[in-house]
């Protein structure tokens, strides 16, 4: 079918056969179908929709336009944790060494922030003499060895989505449902891993701000995991304000080693423990979903995850020392603190608004080729529903310089809101979407 004929078909509302979309997909790739024929498709499947067999195929041609990891030759179970984003969201930092420590195998490629989002590969280059651009020869032979490796996705993987996605991403057709799941599935089938748990956030700090909304993304993504053969189920998980206490990229590794030592409680903390004994029941290794979060609070406990989190720092050649000594990250050159200006609670804390603030010290990137600052970040003091009281601090802004402190602080405060009644913040997990029964 010529591309003019699939465009014109998606634009009155048909359904695109198998053949014809994933010809459009794969020509798109090669570059025998150029953007402005692919924008005007993204567009008209934006405004018309797909349903779950062209999110199907989508995906299965994006995952054909590269190479796949082949993790067969591994002892298992391998598995795979893939969020949707947010601000304070390092769980890979503790989910991650957990998972090994209970027997799991974890090759998890990543990314790197970008907006008002971190990413996992600029927390963990915070990390003294950190690698990350691993081979997977390299990163194969890491996880058989010690069950954990984290590294950057090659250009070889998905090439389809990378292209498609920066079209997307400037024709304002990124929130559509079915191109969000042919973009997640399709990386994470092609990254080879039998079970995969997604953790899809909701709130005002995710893509999908509405709940209802994002369990019908995260549906559509555990069927297309299934179809593929794949153990895949996932989690709707509250992104109405930052996960962790600290936002940023030295301060992550921080809350994450405190997690792990465990000296840091709090919503992180307990979302790391529910994913990963969620991966413990799909893989097996746990009876079901509790058994598991017990198993990975004695790994906690126990100091097993931690000593898996220095091996993992260590086979990638950073600083394992980190674990002891958390002096050893970056530090920021000046710290101001933002003080409650009145009596009352804390009604919200607005994620985007950190997010953006944390960015604008340095700690993120607008481009992708912008440099960032790992030492710089924000410290949230107070939660949700607290009571505070004036000249109480709230928050620490960690900056280079004493204007960017100020200018910091002054977001910082714009992005918190008091009030006088107490709030009853949102549930940690909306709800679980468990995989289909083999």
């Amino acid at each position: 079918m010529p591309v003019v004929d699939v465009i014109a078909a998606k634009r009155d509302g048909q359904r695109i056969d198998d053949d014809a979309l994933r010809e459009l997909v794969l020509g798109y790739a090669r570059a025998d179908v150029p953007d402005y024929q692919m924008a005007a498709f993204l567009m008209a499947g934006r405004l018309r929709g797909f349903d779950d067999r062209e999110a199907m195929t989508l995906t299965e041609a994006m995952l054909d336009s590269g190479d796949r990891i082949d993790l067969s030759d591994l002892r298992g179970p391998t598995v795979d944790k893939h969020s949707t984003g947010g601000v304070a969201d390092g769980t890979t930092l503790v989910v991650g060494p957990l998972a090994a420590a209970l027997g799991m195998q974890v090759l998890k490629l990543s990314g790197r922030g970008l907006g008002h989002t971190g990413g996992t590969l600029d927390k963990l280059e915070a990390i003294p003499g950190m690698r990350v651009a691993l081979s997977i020869a390299e990163l194969l032979a890491q996880v058989e060895r010690i069950g954990v490796a984290v590294g950057a996705q090659t250009a070889d993987l998905v090439p389809a989505d990378r292209r498609m996605y920066a079209l997307r991403d400037v024709t304002a057709t990124v929130d559509e449902p079915a191109l969000i799941a042919s973009s997640v599935m399709s990386k994470k089938l092609a990254g080879g891993a039998a079970h995969i748990l997604l953790d899809v956030k909701t709130g005002a700090g995710a893509f999908m701000t509405d709940p209802d909304d994002a369990r019908r993304l995260a549906e559509l993504c555990v069927r297309i995991g299934n179809e593929a053969g794949r153990r895949t189920a996932a989690l709707i998980t509250d992104m109405s304000r930052p996960l962790g206490a600290l936002v940023g990229n030295a301060v992550e590794i921080v809350e994450a080693v405190e997690v792990l030592r465990g000296e840091r409680a709090g919503r992180f903390a307990d979302l790391c423990l529910e994913l990963t004994g969620r991966l413990a029941a799909l893989t097996g290794i746990a009876g079901d979903a509790d058994e598991g979060r017990a198993r990975a609070a004695e790994a906690l406990s126990s100091g097993a995850g931690l000593e898996r989190f220095q091996a993992f720092v260590d086979a990638q050649g950073g600083d394992p020392r980190v674990a002891e000594d958390l002096s050893l990250l970056p530090q920021p050159a000046v710290e101001r603190t933002v003080a409650a200006d009145r009596d009352g609670h804390l009604r919200a804390v607005d994620p985007v608004a950190i997010g953006r603030a944390a960015a604008a010290l340095g700690a993120g990137r607008e481009r992708l080729e912008d440099t960032i600052d790992p030492a710089v970040g924000i410290e949230l003091l107070v939660t949700v529903g607290d009571e505070v009281h004036r000249g109480e601090p709230l928050a620490r802004v960690l900056a280079r310089g004493a204007a960017d402190a100020e200018r910091g602080a002054g977001a910082v405060r714009a992005a918190l809101t008091i009030g006088e009644a107490a709030v009853q913040p949102p549930p940690l997990i909306h709800h679980a979407i468990e995989a289909q029964a083999r």
